[in-house]
């Protein structure tokens, strides 16, 4: 069963998480029962898919393995080629289930959300290199981090150090109403986002735009925007549907999306998209990759390390997507955007050609919006089908 897929789905999570509210209200401690809820949703979920309830129990079992093998071996030891095989290992099965579809071989190791699990694992081996993780992180606690089932197919991404916090509080009843409250608002902007305005526009504007390949121009510009809307709204009403089920659960997942179609720069719109990805990408690939040139100084120019890195995180980006030639083209857009952007704030910095006011900052709102749709369009794979 797709998570937030059905009502059917809404129902019985509703059920389920109804001994959590009452304990909640309650002032008591919701953590011991909440996983037994996340036990019974996961099987609720890969019910229909016994392989992918085994390619999920072999994958959990490899990323703790890795993750806690490392973790008592970083106790005593720092050697950088064991850091760089267990990323590696950790990588290797979501690399193998993207692959495997290319190949025309069968996706045995793929299961619905490998990717977000996947960036759980890899930071925790990450976190641990830097001295962030220590010893004392309990089983339990890493099994209930990487498999929290209401973010487990598309995210949010959460931080385990953010999310032990949470799981250390004992919430009282007014803490408690409060993220009760804000967890009901957050699912019922997610029904509106989704299931109204997103199923509008696939429903009467794309699906009558589908077969667009020799259509006039206009009907081109009508499915970009068409597209780029409804992949907000479907996106961000399942992100207010995780949160908001989170939040239920006394669990602050972080926010996904901050009005991205605002947004006045590329940059910007980074910063307000997928958030918890981008992020990812930004903390665990850019910083780690600009750092590692600039500590063994390959390249002194500081601009060029960091071309390389936009260049380097976007392609990764368009490649986690998939490697189909839409998903890799977007990579290489976005990454000729925020080279081409990072290059003209530099400019501008020096030379003050685009001054800072109200009317300049529509105008780069108006532009960027148009920039992105595009870049939306490239992803649907409607400009190469």
């Amino acid at each position: 069963m797709t998570p937030y897929g059905s009502f059917t789905f809404f129902f019985i999570i509703a059920l389920l998480l109804a001994p959590t509210i009452i304990l909640g209200l309650n002032g008591r401690k919701i953590y011991n029962y909440n996983i037994f809820v996340t036990v019974i949703a996961l099987a609720l979920i890969f019910s229909s898919n016994l392989n992918g309830v085994v390619a999920l129990v072999i994958f959990t079992l490899w990323q703790v393995l890795l993750i806690k093998g490392y973790l008592f071996y970083r106790q005593n030891n720092n050697k950088t080629w064991v850091f760089c095989l267990a990323v590696i290992g950790s990588i290797l099965p979501l690399f193998i289930s993207k692959l495997t579809p290319i190949l025309g071989a069968e996706n045995w190791i793929g299961f619905l959300g490998i990717s977000y699990l996947t960036f759980k694992g890899t930071q925790l081996i990450i976190e641990t290199r830097d001295g962030l993780l220590k010893k004392g992180l309990p089983i339990i606690k890493l099994l209930y981090f990487i498999l929290f089932f209401p973010t487990i197919s598309s995210g949010p991404i959460d931080r385990y150090r953010r999310f032990e916090k949470d799981l250390s509080l004992v919430l009282t009843k007014e803490q408690y109403k409060v993220m009760l409250f804000e967890g009901t608002n957050k699912i019922f902007l997610g029904f509106l986002y989704k299931y109204i305005i997103g199923y509008y526009i696939n429903q009467n504007i794309i699906a009558k735009l589908h077969h667009i390949a020799e259509s006039e121009f206009q009907d081109h510009l009508y499915y970009m925007y068409a597209y780029s809307m409804y992949l907000f709204f479907d996106f961000a009403g399942y992100t207010a549907f995780a949160i908001g089920v989170s939040y239920i659960m006394g669990i602050k997942s972080p926010e996904n999306f901050n009005k991205p179609f605002i947004s006045k720069n590329i940059k910007d719109f980074w910063n307000r998209w997928h958030m918890s990805l981008s992020f990812w990408f930004r903390d665990y690939v850019y910083m780690r990759f600009v750092f590692w040139i600039t500590k063994n100084k390959l390249i002194e120019n500081k601009i060029v390390v960091s071309n390389l890195g936009y260049i380097l995180l976007f392609l990764l980006m368009g490649v986690w997507h998939g490697l189909e030639i839409q998903y890799v083209i977007y990579g290489i857009y976005h990454a000729f955007l925020m080279v081409a952007y990072n290059s003209f704030e530099r400019f501008n910095k020096q030379y003050k050609w685009w001054p800072q006011n109200k009317v300049t900052h529509i105008i780069s709102i108006i532009i960027t919006f148009h920039v992105v749709c595009f870049g939306f369009y490239i992803f649907s794979g409607k400009l190469f089908h």
